[in-house]
């Protein structure tokens, strides 16, 4: 045979050997996604989610094998909650023995002084059984309304520090307000106050470097649930969204602002920012200093239990205060429960402030049922949105509320961050929670609930004032709104549920 006709058999037959190579290598492949599919749709399948979770995940899956599989890994997978909750149950038991020696914990029947309407007694009874919440009646609270007023007192309460400082903020930045308090903390502990901080692990990573600083000089700094391997992390859809203040177990704050300058409105490209916060001295300190060691037991293994930090109150006021934390470490869904009683509960208003609206059905049906039933039923949302998917998201119900009678306003001024609900004029509830899907079941939450009338009353100043900075949502013009308007909601709230 010449040689060019073995030379071209030769190569006819390495080409085919690659090809073949080729095609087993793919059919490899191909198989190994085929399995993975099966796999994780298996697992999907088998978690008895939500079932609108559970088709869209699926949808994904089969659309995107490798992106599905990669966003399953890191944002879809549930984490069982007996695999969260038994440093909060330990330190549950402890901080009980304590209060129990000091007559601050009220048996459940205490629940029966409560004198106003039924309403009440129900929802502090779920609030006890569904989030280990007890009733307190020796309380004094007071509304910090935006940023300058809060960290005015925030700071006071600082500097007046004697003994310990316990902070928890979801977001902590290293700008000048932050610098301002890091620096306070630093002079605090050089005088002997014991500082403990606790910021979520994920949106703070860039504090690693100021954190080593402050550990230096005795500050203990932490980061809640830190991603460090994210691809083989459960816990990176988990955050910590609390927002809590303790100092020397006296007095107390939560509320919705983060420390960062755009909280002062300070950052001139977001502009005015709206939030609420809420000072607390009496009893209900107690609990809100629970859950911040409970938080940090869970992060440290620091099981801290001297009665120094639980220090008997002195006589405040008659404020009924319970103290809800809620997260997927929680025994029943908690934070959904309970707002859907207190919805269901109402009987002349409802009164929602909230940044991202992203409701359940049962919760859109209790605030139709509401309104149909001639309660007064308020929700103001963002009109300048910080998040667009959960802005868009939001918008995707206002139609059907609006059909149902709900008003539902557009905050003008700037962004609209406090989450604030007041029923009948009598319950007010600040905290970190807002009326969404994540805050209901993946994120750490904590609200304030407050039975008193002048309470309630002061939140709807503030919810008056900012009705006046707002631009009400008429149905007979939203039903006309642009297509692009129409498929952008759809869209977002399509996704919603993967939040």
């Amino acid at each position: 045979m010449p040689f060019c006709q073995r030379l071209t058999t030769h190569c006819s037959r390495r080409f085919l050997e690659e090809v073949d190579t080729i095609f087993i290598l793919l059919g490899i492949i191909i198989s190994i996604i085929f399995m993975q599919l099966l796999f994780l749709g298996s697992i999907i399948f088998l978690e008895n989610r939500d079932p609108t979770k559970t088709i869209i995940w699926l949808v994904i899956l089969g659309a995107l094998p490798v992106l599905g599989a990669l966003f399953y890994v890191l944002f879809g997978r549930v984490v069982r909650k007996h695999q969260l909750s038994r440093h909060k149950q330990e330190r549950h038991e402890q901080t009980e023995e304590i209060l129990r020696d000091q007559q601050v914990r009220p048996r459940a029947e205490d629940i029966d002084q409560i004198e106003t309407i039924p309403m009440n007694k129900k929802l502090a009874q779920l609030l006890l059984n569904d989030a280990s919440a007890p009733l307190t009646l020796n309380n004094r609270s007071e509304v910090l309304t935006n940023g300058p007023e809060t960290f005015k007192a925030l700071f006071s309460a600082l500097e007046d520090a004697k003994d310990h400082i316990h902070l928890e903020f979801f977001i902590f930045h290293n700008d000048a307000i932050g610098q301002d308090i890091l620096n306070l903390l630093i002079c605090k502990a050089s005088d002997g106050v014991k500082i403990r901080v606790l910021v979520d692990g994920l949106v703070n990573r860039s504090l690693r470097k100021r954190f080593r600083e402050l550990k230096k000089v005795g500050v203990e700094a932490e980061g809640f649930y830190p991603v460090r391997f994210p691809f083989l992390s459960r816990r990176l859809n988990l955050r910590n969204h609390r927002k809590i203040v303790v100092v020397d177990g006296r007095v107390g704050f939560l509320g919705g602002l983060n420390v960062g300058d755009e909280y002062l409105s300070r950052n001139l490209k977001i502009g005015f920012w709206r939030d609420t916060f809420l000072k607390l001295e009496g009893d209900s300190v107690n609990f809100l200093q629970t859950v911040f060691l409970n938080d940090w037991n869970g992060v440290t293994h620091q099981s801290i239990n001297d009665p120094l930090y639980y220090p008997e109150a002195q006589h405040y006021g008659s404020q009924m205060t319970q103290i809800a934390a809620t997260g997927p470490d929680s025994d029943w869904g908690s934070m959904l429960q309970i707002f859907f009683v207190a919805l269901t509960s109402a009987e002349k208003t409802i009164y929602i402030e909230t940044p991202y609206f992203i409701p359940d059905e049962g919760s859109v049906m209790a605030l139709k049922t509401a309104a149909l039933s001639g309660l007064d039923v308020k929700i103001i949302l963002q009109g300048v949105p910080d998040h667009k998917i959960t802005y868009w998201a939001s918008l995707s119900y206002v139609e059907e509320l609006l059909e149902s009678g709900v008003r539902i306003y557009q905050y003008q001024k700037g962004i609209l961050h406090a989450k604030i609900l007041i029923l009948d004029g009598k319950i007010g509830v600040v905290g970190s929670t807002n009326f969404d899907i994540r805050s209901f079941s993946l994120n750490f939450e904590i609200s304030a609930f407050i039975y008193n009338c002048r309470f309630a009353q002061r939140l709807e100043r503030d919810f008056d004032q900012d009705l006046a900075e707002s631009k009400e949502i008429l149905l007979t013009e939203y039903k006309t709104r642009p297509l692009k308007n129409r498929i952008k909601e759809s869209s977002a709230r399509l996704f919603s549920p993967l939040l």
